[in-house]
């Protein structure tokens, strides 16, 4: 089993987010929190995946200096892309409520990148999942954002609680993608190279 394989590493998960960290405690896998400070800067030019791919490498840069022999550390970076740009966290309530807005009645991408970072390899995969919404009222997305407050969730929303319960119509891809981390991929990554940390 993965957790035999991987007892013996001291896997850190590099992330402040609830959800994240809910997802991978789903593994059944011994691991602990630590975060490290960065600017979240990217090139203009990138798109996509790459944008999540450049930041998800970037926060691991963070631990380079003092990386231990038997550590895998695990970082992470979501966005949701619309219409070829990037929603990211939303500012405010005005700003969630204007992401939600134009998400209204379209579908737009999550794309989410880990970067499995040891002391002997690195390595980034990433998942896309396409979400389809529902046409949203003005109301209802005042609502949303009012009781929920979604501003530590690119595209200002969380697809596992009210809004994914009233509106969004159906996923092309990994659910857990679009909650921050895609767990199939995370777990087949960790299974077939074990052995190389």
């Amino acid at each position: 089993m993965l957790q035999e394989k991987l007892k013996h590493i001291d896997i850190i998960l590099a992330s402040q987010s609830p959800r994240r960290q809910e997802l991978l405690k789903g593994l059944d896998l011994d691991f602990r929190i630590e975060t490290r400070p960065i600017d979240e800067v990217y090139n203009s030019e990138l798109i996509a995946g790459e944008i999540t791919a450049f930041l998800s490498s970037l926060k691991a840069k963070a631990f380079s200096d003092d990386l231990q022999e038997n550590q895998l550390i695990m970082t992470s970076d979501t966005i949701v892309w619309l219409d070829g740009k990037a929603l990211e966290k939303p500012k405010n309530g005005g700003h969630a409520k204007k992401m939600l807005a134009s998400m209204s009645g379209t579908m737009h991408q999550v794309y989410t990148s880990v970067t499995f970072t040891s002391s002997k390899i690195q390595e980034t995969i990433t998942d896309v999942t396409k979400v389809f919404f529902k046409e949203m009222t003005p109301e209802e997305i005042d609502y949303y954002v009012d009781h929920y407050k979604p501003f530590d969730r690119a595209g200002g929303y969380g697809i596992q609680d009210w809004i994914g319960f009233t509106s969004i119509e159906k996923l092309e891809g990994c659910y857990y993608n679009v909650m921050g981390l895609p767990l199939p991929k995370v777990y087949e990554w960790l299974k077939t190279n074990a052995t190389r940390l």
